[in-house]
């Protein structure tokens, strides 16, 4: 899978924001580098940048496109063999979508048998003290954990899920192949039990499309994650392998390679007992963090190779952030649009998309675009077309379980046999 940020990704119309033509014009990429399943972050309208603040879940975001564009795009996409999953967004809304703004109306009235259903809105006592809320007047508020333009669904509510049922069923119907989910971790909050909501959300997907695919975003510690496989969802992200203070990253600082391996089979089996059919979701870094290049560039081409190797080849489904397969970096450390900086095709003529709060002012990754990687046959990105290309071949490696780690009588050394198809 390659994770996408729309707005930075390819501008087709020069407008200095990325949008749909522009992705549906770089399938021929994304399929020649092996890619079989591309995931969308949020693609709704919304007032934001990022759009993780919902105002309509059955429309596209004007910047990026229409319906008919997002129609096309999934077309091509198929004709590719790529499957297309898209960003949902069900903790929590935008201050301005109509259903809340119907619900603070009707609450600031004194009715909470309407859209107050919808939501998280309680008598202000409710809450504990360290929730962030979005006050309605003077008595009631709304919990919003995120943000206070972000209020968040009552996932325990009738007319929540029948909603959720149409929306799902608009996408998939659509062609969507299916979802990532986004803050699963706070599914779960004083009334709501986050593993029956997310079993509730999967039986109904498998009725529209049993095909169906959900990755979950719950980047917490090993027990939530291996609770809300209890739901039978497809996967969760291994968020403790990621990030440059991850397992991987310091695995390969350290030269603790059996260590890496003997912590990957113990994950692993723990999921597997909670979700016999889970399917891991290994990755290095994505849109929240700061990009592996940053740690790896400095120690040479050969440890970014290496550290795409690493999780590439563990068992499961391995998503690639955009850029990573070129060595972008994130200009600054911290701020997320220092993590979502426009994707670079041509280092000769950088792209003029400006992200918010950023501009333009980023560098282009050191061994330069992917027309210039293109030409080396030993570049990072021509690394990454061998090492996907390996693993489409073999199965074993991303529908194995690992079932023994081999002991050479060196700790840098990790090394493992796969079980796949009782062979």
């Amino acid at each position: 899978y390659y994770e996408v940020f729309v707005y930075s990704f390819c501008d087709s119309d020069g407008d200095g924001i990325g949008d749909l033509k522009g992705l549906t014009s770089k399938l021929d990429y994304l399929q020649d580098l092996g890619i079989t399943g591309l995931w969308l972050m949020p693609i709704h309208p919304s007032q934001s940048y990022h759009k993780y603040d919902v105002e309509n879940y059955y429309d596209i975001d004007p910047a990026f496109g229409s319906l008919e564009t997002f129609d096309k795009l999934v077309e091509e996409c198929h004709k590719r063999g790529i499957k297309l999953i898209i960003d949902l967004v069900l903790n929590h809304i935008s201050s301005q979508n109509p259903l809340f703004s119907k619900a603070a109306a009707e609450v600031a009235r004194g009715n909470l048998n309407g859209n107050a259903r919808y939501f998280e809105i309680h008598e202000n006592d409710y809450f504990s003290r360290d929730t962030q809320v979005l006050p309605l007047g003077s008595k009631y508020s709304c919990e919003a954990n995120f943000s206070t333009v972000m209020p968040e669904w009552n996932l325990n509510s009738k007319q929540t899920r029948e909603e959720f049922t149409k929306i799902a069923k608009f996408w998939l119907d659509r062609g969507v192949d299916g979802f990532r989910l986004d803050a699963c971790k706070f599914y779960t909050n004083k009334t709501t039990n986050g593993t029956e909501f997310l079993t509730w959300f999967m039986k109904t997907c498998r009725g529209i499309n049993p095909e169906v695919y959900v990755v979950g975003e719950t980047w917490s510690d090993d027990s939530d994650i291996a609770e809300l496989y209890k739901s039978g969802i497809d996967s969760e992200f291994a968020f403790k392998f990621a990030t440059t203070t991850g397992s991987i990253s310091q695995s390969l600082m350290t030269q603790k390679g059996m260590a890496l391996v003997a912590k990957v089979k113990n994950y692993d089996k723990k999921m597997a007992d909670a979700n016999p059919k889970e399917i891991n979701a290994m990755f290095l870094s994505n849109h929240d963090q700061v990009r592996l290049s940053n740690t790896f560039e400095s120690k040479g081409l050969d440890w970014q190779k290496f550290a795409a190797s690493v999780y590439m080849l563990f068992p499961g489904n391995s998503f690639t952030y955009y850029g990573e397969e070129i060595g972008m970096t994130s200009p600054a450390t911290t701020g997320d649009e220092n993590f979502r900086t426009p994707m670079v095709f041509d280092s000769d003529n950088m792209p003029e998309i400006s992200v918010e709060k950023l501009g333009s002012t980023f560098d282009p990754p050191k061994n330069g675009g992917v027309e210039q990687q293109l030409k080396n046959k030993d570049s990072l990105l021509n690394f990454y077309r061998r090492i996907i290309k390996v693993k489409l071949q073999n199965p074993e490696i991303s529908r194995g379980r690992i079932t023994e780690v081999c002991d050479f009588d060196d700790d840098s050394v990790g090394a493992f046999f796969t079980e796949y198809d009782k062979n």
